[in-house]
């Protein structure tokens, strides 16, 4: 492993706001380089991920072989919701991980990827061009595939859309820049802290909204002279921002919802306003690895998804403690990586 990513996804299974099979490794947004295949690897495989290989790894990592996945479909994989997420384990059912004391299994979610060395299906890797940095390309396997899954299957924005995106932490953030590289013309940002939203600037906002000092709803309503967005985005996983996501779009307009809740949280809709109006609430858990991360790496590699002024801080893998300790408190704008090796 070369760098992991650090996201609210493991810092909800880590307080235990998400049930997940324990003990884990956390870690699902990751570069490395290829040092072994399994056993029964096929030649294809071998021949696309040759020993030595950089590399980077999408968190939804679809088999291949299901239902969806025969139609592309990558982001609802069976075999991922069935196996990973409900149980911590490849699609063999087994972890690859385990206590050296006891040998107990210790689960994987998605890869483990906060570690030395993971397990990663082939299916979730893409090949990274050698002028591309282990360190800033680990986000593209879950904040830009998370954005890019909302923005281009999702939302469906088209140029000169107005977007609004509500939470511009990781994964919001890179929405924004996703909305810019899609042409949307208006790209409002909403957030309760200033330096957030002064760095939204510098990634595709045209607007920004402080929620804690305005209503948001009215704002946007404002920018748009009355009428709402095409898109809003939801990027926090909070009943109120939910809501507020709802508010924010025109009639016919498409409200996104990509953050993750604790367990059981509930989002309320005016369900007169939903049916007569036709306004669509779809959610987006991420992008398609199979036909999306290669868009992304070629994105980031042309430059018209600015990678380094995605990520903003960097820590040692010995300070992977103070990293989700920091993005518990709010201290990270942006994304932060784990250099690992």
């Amino acid at each position: 492993m070369k760098g992991c990513g650090v996201c609210h996804s493991d810092l909800h299974v880590m307080k235990g706001e998400i049930p997940f099979s324990s003990p884990c490794v956390v870690g699902h947004e990751i570069t490395g380089e290829v040092v072994e295949h399994g056993q029964h690897t096929d030649a294809k495989t071998i021949e696309r991920l040759p020993i030595g290989s950089r590399v980077v790894g999408a968190f939804i990592m679809p088999c291949g072989n299901c239902n969806y996945c025969s139609k592309g479909h990558d982001d609802l994989c069976e075999a991922f919701f069935a196996y990973n997420r409900a149980h911590g384990t490849l699609y063999d059912g087994e972890t690859r991980l385990f206590l050296r004391s006891s040998g107990k299994p210790v689960f994987m979610y998605s890869m483990g990827g906060l570690a030395e060395y993971c397990v990663v299906p082939a299916n979730a890797l893409a090949v990274l061009p050698s002028s591309m940095p282990y360190t800033e390309s680990a986000i593209l396997g879950c904040a830009v595939f998370t954005a890019y899954g909302a923005m281009a299957h999702a939302a469906e924005v088209r140029p000169g859309d107005t977007v609004a995106v509500i939470g511009t932490g990781g994964v919001g953030s890179s929405c924004l820049q996703i909305a810019r590289a899609f042409g949307a013309s208006d790209i409002i940002a909403v957030d309760i802290q200033d330096d957030k939203l002064e760095k939204a600037k510098t990634l595709g906002a045209t607007h920004t909204i402080n929620s804690a000092k305005e209503d948001p709803v009215e704002k946007i309503l404002e920018i748009t002279g009355g009428k709402g967005v095409d898109v809003a985005v939801e990027a926090l996983g909070r009943p109120q921002t939910f809501a507020q996501c709802t508010q924010s779009v025109k009639d016919g307009g498409r409200a996104v919802m990509i953050g993750l809740a604790k367990a059981g949280s509930l989002g309320e809709v005016d369900i007169n306003r939903l049916v007569r109006r036709k306004i669509k609430v779809i959610g987006s858990y991420g992008g398609r690895a199979r036909q999306d991360l290669p868009k992304l790496i070629r994105l980031a590699e042309t430059g018209i998804f600015d990678l380094g002024h995605a990520v903003s801080r960097k820590y040692t893998f010995e300070e992977s403690g103070k990293a989700f300790q920091d993005l518990n408190e709010g201290n990270i704008i942006g994304r932060a990586v784990i250099e690992i090796v």
